[in-house]
């Protein structure tokens, strides 16, 4: 497909099959937009399709950026962009805040004193650092400092205006920590995932070189999920747009779910203040669910302070009515989940007219947190019915990938600290922690990293030749190491090199002897096998993404392709989409939409979530947090297309208690009238069992009419 330019005959394709708002949407091109997008409105389809607008109106694709949350969002707005446009598509930068962040910084970082080969630490290397930083060896002390830096950091704060602010004593000694851990990241060359924000903004705001090189760069700027951004990320797209303000920011309030991690819905009321021209456009009209499903939603997010109201609407029906549904505890809950599922399926096999088959993957069963799956998970296999979690533990946070990652960052990162103890040490090479304990102290007294001490020919007079002599041989390995990959290039080139380097190290033993059990050790092994023919994939220039499809991209050498080892956050599923029942947080659930959908435990005190907590709150806090609570439940409702069950318990686990159930206020709120079915699945499918055994008897029955009418004959 050749590009799209203002004369192209593709011009009207554009437009085709949007609504009236959409398409306002879509042409407004040259001042700053806010797309107030509800829920199923249709609010990828506004961006990609905007995207071949401003194509077709002379802009260059390198000129476009679509920033979104996640890389599996990211590979979607991918793939769409590229269907509807083709091949102009892949010059558009669609990618995550922190992938932009990411490539801000390998560009520019060196204003910052950054090379551009610095190391992205992941969440267990950062515990690590600030438990160094703050004299610690409790885990639980580190990640609680961890926890507080990032909501500082989020707020774009560094740690001297931390401290500036902080409210006590324990306030105070975190800024310390703070304090402490930026000077060791800026030493190993390092940024956390924080930085990947606040790096970029302050380049944007100190070097007004690179703030004119961006904003030259960008000629327009759109952003996905807009009311999950925080303060930081609303900073960044400010300085990115400038004056001229040419962005596009699609977002829905109601659907503003991540407080708890710096969302703000304070950047949707800095909008009409920053930009007094910005244009408002609301999709209101629904493409998901039925007419009963939004009315409940509707009715659920009614009491929320509006900032920009809207109500859905859909056109696809009044459809089932939506079942409210008593449980007697979290085990019978799952027992008439179970009989929900197989009835529904059931009835959709019997083929009636206008409906199909149900797969298992049409169904999905949403809670508030991760511990309420379990009831489910053995409720299903006890049903034989196959299903996933979402959510699960990450491919990359399993222990044998984090040990070859921190083998790879410190490849392309000498001066990370992290990396090098976790690798120096997996597999165990004779050097133990009084050793490295005196390496550490050497590199703090000289202000070097660990890698660069091994090499000082001052080392020798704080460890023994034998200890030196065994550091500086995995120093001269490693050189060779980033030696070999900064020359393999391609797959097959890949695959050697890896397969080499495991058995150098003999990584597989290592497994085997760490194991009590021989299949635990050889699943891990095989998870090293699937990442190892991954990476290769990524160096031949074949990448499957997170939608499944096959991307192309240039070969690369190992070491380009290590660059990015710590933005990974999950390896792609080949198989492509599994047929199972979900099981899934309500958090992890935005986005997604399923035909049948049950919300499980939906009680005061688990949905809305313990409002009640003696924690110090005041009424203020606990009123922010009801009106969270109450647009998790708007975007658990919101999933469903065709069916919705919810669930409350009449007694439930707390702690090791049992305690009396009290219906969610929110069941009230969706305000169903007195005439919505109160169902028992188990009654429904002994109807259709019945109908089932009827069917059989008459085909019986008919096939021995004309057997006896043929020979009759």
């Amino acid at each position: 497909m050749s590009s799209l330019s203002p004369t192209s005959s593709k011009a009207p394709a554009i437009a085709h099959g949007l609504n009236l708002a959409q398409q306002e949407a879509v042409n407004y091109l040259h001042g700053p937009c806010l797309v107030l997008a509800g829920a199923g409105s249709g609010k990828t389809r506004v961006i990609t399709h905007k995207i071949g607008r401003l194509i077709q109106t002379g802009m260059r694709p390198e000129q476009i950026a679509a920033i979104t949350f996640t890389n599996k969002a990211a590979a979607e707005m991918r793939e769409r962009a590229k269907s509807l446009i083709g091949k102009p598509a892949k010059g558009v930068l669609i990618c995550t805040f922190h992938a932009l962040g990411v490539r801000m910084l390998r560009q520019d970082g060196a204003a910052l004193g950054l090379k551009p080969q610095f190391s992205i630490l992941d969440s267990d290397d950062v515990t690590s650092i600030l438990k160094d930083a703050g004299g610690s060896t409790d885990v639980a002390t580190a990640r609680q400092w961890q926890w507080t830096i990032s909501a500082w950091k989020s707020a774009g704060l560094n740690a001297a205006q931390a401290e500036a602010q902080a409210s006590g004593d324990e306030e105070r000694l975190v800024a310390r920590v703070m304090a402490n851990y930026e000077e060791r990241l800026a030493a190993y060359q390092s940024v956390d995932f924080d930085d990947l924000i606040g790096l970029p903004l302050k380049l944007l705001q100190e070097h007004e070189e690179v703030r004119n090189k961006w904003q030259a760069a960008l000629g327009h700027v759109l952003v996905d999920e807009y009311q999950d951004t925080n303060a930081t990320q609303y900073e960044v797209l400010k300085l990115l747009v400038g004056a001229r303000g040419r962005f596009t920011a699609v977002g829905d309030d109601d659907q503003s779910i991540y407080g708890w991690r710096g969302a703000t819905l304070d950047n949707l009321k800095k909008l009409p203040q920053d930009f007094p021209t910005l244009k408002v456009v609301k999709l209101e009209q629904n493409y998901r669910s039925t007419s009963a499903i939004l009315r409940a939603a509707n009715n659920v997010i009614g009491p929320n302070p509006k900032l920009f109201p809207k109500t859905l609407f859909s056109e696809l029906g009044e459809g089932e009515p939506v079942r409210v549904v008593d449980c007697d505890s979290e085990e019978h809950e799952a027992e008439r989940v179970v009989a929900r599922i197989q009835s529904l399926r059931a009835e959709g096999s019997l083929q009636t007219e206008g409906q199909q088959y149900r797969e298992w993957k049409d169904f999905c069963v949403l809670y508030r947190a991760n511990h309420m799956a379990k009831p489910f998970e053995k409720a299903f296999r006890k049903a034989n019915i196959p299903y996933k979690v979402s959510g699960g533990q990450s491919f990359f946070d399993r222990a044998e990938i984090k040990d070859l990652c921190s083998w790879m960052v410190l490849m392309v990162n000498n001066d990370n600290n992290a990396a090098f103890i976790r690798a120096i040490k997996t597999p165990k090479r004779g050097i133990g922690h009084t050793t490295l304990g005196a390496l550490t102290t050497f590199g703090d007294t000289y202000k070097l990293s660990l890698f660069e001490s091994l090499f000082s020919n001052s080392l020798g007079s704080v460890l023994p030749a034998k200890a030196v002599g065994s550091l500086q041989e995995f120093g001269r390995y490693l050189n060779d190491l980033e030696y070999r990959a900064k020359r393999t290039v391609g797959a097959e080139d890949a695959r050697v090199f890896l397969t080499d380097w495991l058995k150098e190290i003999d990584y597989e033993k290592h497994l085997y002897d760490g194991e009590d059990s021989e299949k635990v050790a050889a699943a891990r092994w095989s998870n090293v096998m699937d990442f190892c023919d991954w990476m290769a994939q990524r160096c031949g220039g074949q990448i499957d993404d997170a939608s499944g499809a096959t991307v192309e991209k240039p070969t690369k050498t190992m070491l380009e392709v290590v660059q990015t080892i710590a933005l990974l956050s999950t390896i792609s599923e080949r198989e492509g989409d599994q047929n199972v029942v979900t099981l899934s947080t309500l958090h992890a659930s935005k986005g997604l939409e399923w035909p049948h959908v049950v919300l499980a435990g939906v009680n005061e005190g688990l949905l809305p979530f313990k409002l009640e907590d003696d924690d110090g709150s005041n009424g203020d806090s606990i009123e922010l947090r009801l009106q969270e609570e109450r647009r998790l439940m708007y975007v658990g409702i919101t999933r469903a297309q065709r069916t919705l069950a919810v669930n409350w318990l009449r007694r439930r686990k707390k702690n090791r208690e049992t305690i009396a159930g009290v219906p969610s206020r929110f069941i009230a709120e969706m305000a169903l009238d007195k005439a919505t079915i109160k169902e028992d699945p188990r009654e429904k499918i002994k109807a259709l069992r019945a109908e089932f055994a009827k069917k059989a008897a008459d085909g019986v029955a008919a096939a021995a009419a004309a057997k006896a009418a043929y020979d009759g004959r």
